[in-house]
């Protein structure tokens, strides 16, 4: 009975103590607008910080893919991500999550703009010469799960237009921003999708590529990036994240202000503002008026169906956007 004792006392310490790692380690999970490579230095020094003052093991979680982060949050691999807008939304309807805070740009902007690239040198110089839909052109979509790369432009170029990217060129890829824009660069693609803030990290860091490529078409402006924690986070490690992310890089931070403005630059952004995910409320327009027109332009279903699944998506639309409306009032 002793040993029964002593074995079932180990057993339960070992539960706590695992309990105990479990609940102090973050893994923060950032999504591949660019290589490994090229993300982790610019990350590290923050994550670093975040550690160091919120007392918690955190370490960084990367995938190839923009939807490995959202399955890591949804089978409890990755606590805390950086995502941009539509991932973030895959992750709140998917994976438990919930939108606390919002990236700012270095310059202050509200946002940013999804773009459409070209060799500098193309004969294709706006949207009408890139949809001319002869599959001749070679372009490059951004992952399924990026805002800028892939929803931004397949609702307001293509589903606008009612054209299917692979009925209207000869190859359609799907890559992360750094690749399309050296593939664009290089002359491996005719033209691809990006944003203003990649493209900023290009000029910087790769400008003799920068200097080889032009833009066709600037989208509507665009919510700046949000970071999300799985809802399931205990509340005293939300407010020690919350309290971290709000003031790094202001006046009310307890570290030392111009390293963590000095950080903040190098990932170009300006201190985080508070959010929530009122702040997918356009996405989530953006994602269903790409889906009506998908319903529209879909000859398999019978008219009966067609305008039974467009008023349901109607109704869904329409009520994302009187919510937005309340939101900006």
């Amino acid at each position: 009975m002793n040993l029964f004792l002593k074995g079932a006392a180990a057993a339960a310490f070992a539960f706590i103590l695992s309990g105990t790692a479990i609940a102090e380690e973050i893994n923060f999970g950032i999504i591949s607008t660019e290589s490994q490579q090229n993300l982790r230095p610019k990350w590290e020094p923050l994550l670093a910080d975040l550690s160091e003052k919120t007392g918690l093991k955190v370490k960084p979680f990367f995938a190839s893919d923009y939807s490995g982060v959202i399955e890591g949050m949804r089978f409890g691999k990755v606590q805390l991500a950086w995502y941009g807008n539509k991932s973030a939304m895959e992750a709140v309807d998917r994976a438990d999550g919930e939108v606390f805070a919002q990236t700012v740009n270095v310059e202050g902007n509200p946002g940013y703009w999804s773009v459409i690239l070209v060799p500098k040198d193309s004969k294709v110089n706006s949207l009408d010469d890139l949809l001319k839909c002869d599959k001749s052109l070679n372009f490059g979509l951004g992952d399924p799960n990026s805002t800028s790369g892939f929803l931004v432009p397949t609702t307001f170029v293509f589903a606008a237009k009612n054209i299917d990217p692979k009925q209207c060129f000869k190859n359609v890829t799907n890559s992360n921003h750094e690749t399309n824009a050296m593939a664009v660069a290089n002359g491996q693609l005719d033209a691809a999708t990006n944003n203003t803030e990649n493209l900023t990290i290009m000029e910087k860091n790769a400008p003799d590529a920068f200097a080889k490529v032009k833009v066709i078409w600037k989208s509507p402006l665009i919510p700046s990036d949000p970071l999300v924690w799985r809802k399931d986070l205990p509340e005293e490690t939300k407010a020690k994240l919350k309290d971290f992310f709000l003031t790094y890089g202001t006046e009310a931070s307890k570290g030392d202000v111009a390293h963590e403005k000095e950080v903040l630059a190098g990932l170009e952004w300006a201190p985080f503002r508070p959010s929530s995910n009122d702040q997918l409320l356009p996405i989530r327009v953006m994602e269903l008026t790409k889906t009506i027109a998908k319903v529209q332009a879909d000859t398999s279903l019978s008219e009966a169906d067609k305008k039974a699944q467009i008023e349901k998506l109607e109704a869904e639309k329409a009520a994302f956007e009187e919510k937005l409306k309340s939101t900006q009032s």
